[in-house]
């Protein structure tokens, strides 16, 4: 029908009908006529465009609205409110995004299916994906194993799986770990298998954290050295023995094939000091040391990296010690003496004054013969000068029995008074400036035994 062949009256009322009604919360479609820098205007058929704030464009914050929509474009768009103080319909296409994705989310989580996503922020724990709305994907589950730079992800389009989902509290976890898992189970299924107890795997550190090291050993598998088993030595912190990205040679302790779980040791591949300690010192001897903790019973004395022995308090000194301050101090260089080793019970026993009592020990003394007036009467003694000169004398004269007599007399037995009175010519007075000149005999049939004797004893003092 021709608009002119309308009446006033009908011409208000088709004008009426062509123009549409919205309520809030009613989505509608339409085309993009304007796009400025705070907002978008968009032609629904209504009697205004409808107008869309920047802010309600996208879920991504802080993007031209140019880089999200273009003059031309048919979008959707939820009504959030039909006039505003300047009468103009407000829209929101966010929202309209929003609703729409609950819908898909909801039905791909009943599905076990996996959702596809561009991650847009990092945030404290995780990253933001856009999936329609704002999913949340949490750091430890954006690999196989733990990342700790995630602004590598930013801009990529990544696929996940739904671990949760809130529509009252507008929140969607997502995990790319799941997906990734499931993905290549079968692969990884096969690795696991394969793994057995006490083989030993070249593997690259991938994380760290408070309680041990994962380590990539290959086919997808991460498996944990717990603090525990990443040295013989005490480790207060992981990073103390091992870096990410570093190269490490692991022994398989235990694999869990239905947890899908691998735990590893780093110290197994090494030699235990205490078995090198046990092969290269025995009881007994004497090693340097350094004190690094003192206890009310006694001292620990570090001997070797990684091991510590302790000297009981009874073993600090040789004196009384009520407590081992009176004797040693942390961080003493010390002396001490291996007294037992106990591999299997990681225990030694040390002394500290078992090594002073050996190092100030005095030597044994050298017994020596003293000479003493009794000679044994199996050894003659050498005759003195005056005894030769009086045995040759008697010798000359022929005496047989000059040599034998004098050794079979060395000790002679007290004489009576009747033997002792032999004559004996009185030695001359020697001359006062010559030196005294020996008695002569006066005739060979004056000397005799006894006579040689009595002159004998008489210079010799024993008369």
């Amino acid at each position: 029908m021709a608009q002119e062949d309308l009446t006033p009256e009908e011409l208000v009322r088709a004008i009426e009908e062509s123009v549409k009604e919205f309520k809030d919360g009613d989505l509608v479609e339409g085309e993009v006529v304007k796009v400025d820098r705070d907002e978008v205007l968009l032609d629904i058929g209504y009697k205004s465009e409808g107008v869309i704030p920047a802010k309600e464009l996208s879920i991504r914050q802080d993007l031209d609205p140019s880089e999200i929509v273009q003059v031309g474009d048919h979008i959707e768009a939820l009504v959030l409110q039909t006039e505003d103080k300047e009468g103009r319909l407000i829209l929101s296409k966010k929202r309209a995004q929003y609703e729409r994705a609950w819908s898909r989310i909801e039905k791909i989580m009943r599905e076990g299916g996996t959702i596809r996503g561009a991650v847009i922020e990092v945030v404290k724990g995780g990253l933001i994906l856009d999936i329609g709305l704002r999913g949340f994907l949490p750091a430890s589950l954006v690999e196989l194993r733990r990342v700790r730079d995630l602004h590598p992800y930013v801009g990529q389009v990544i696929e996940c799986k739904i671990i949760e989902l809130d529509r009252n509290r507008n929140n969607v976890v997502l995990s790319r770990r799941a997906y990734l898992e499931e993905s290549q189970s079968a692969t990884r299924k096969g690795f696991l298998e394969s793994l057995k107890k006490g083989e030993r795997r070249q593997g690259t550190v991938s994380s760290i954290v408070n309680f041990g090291a994962f380590v990539d050993i290959g086919g997808g598998v991460d498996g944990l050295v717990h603090v525990s088993e990443l040295s013989w030595k005490h480790v207060d912190h992981p990073s103390e023995v091992v870096s990410v990205g570093e190269e490490v040679w692991v022994e398989v302790l235990d694999v869990d094939l239905e947890r899908e779980r691998v735990s590893l040791s780093l110290k197994a591949t090494q030699e235990d000091p205490w078995r090198e300690f046990e092969r290269t010192y025995q009881a007994g001897e004497v090693i340097s040391g350094q004190v690094t903790k003192l206890v009310p019973f006694g001292a620990f004395v570090r001997v070797a990296e990684g091991i510590e022995g302790l000297v009981h308090i009874s073993e600090l000194s040789n004196e009384h010690v009520d407590s081992p301050e009176q004797v040693v101090q942390v961080g003493d260089q010390v002396r001490v003496k291996v007294v037992d080793v106990d591999v299997s019970r990681r225990r030694i026993s040390l002394s500290i004054k078992r090594v002073s009592e050996e190092e100030f020990a005095l030597p044994e003394p050298e017994i020596t013969a003293e000479a003493t007036e009794e000679v044994s009467a199996e050894v003659a003694p050498e005759p003195s000068a005056e005894t030769e000169a009086v045995l040759a004398e008697a010798e000359a004269t022929g005496d047989e029995s000059s040599q034998e007599a004098f050794e079979a007399t060395i000790e002679p037995e007290p004489k009576a008074p009747e033997e002792a009175a032999v004559q004996v010519r009185p030695e001359p007075e020697p001359a006062p400036a010559e030196p005294e000149p020996e008695a002569e005999p006066e005739s060979d049939e004056d000397i005799t035994l006894e006579a040689i004797m009595a002159d004998l004893k008489r210079r010799e003092g024993r008369q």
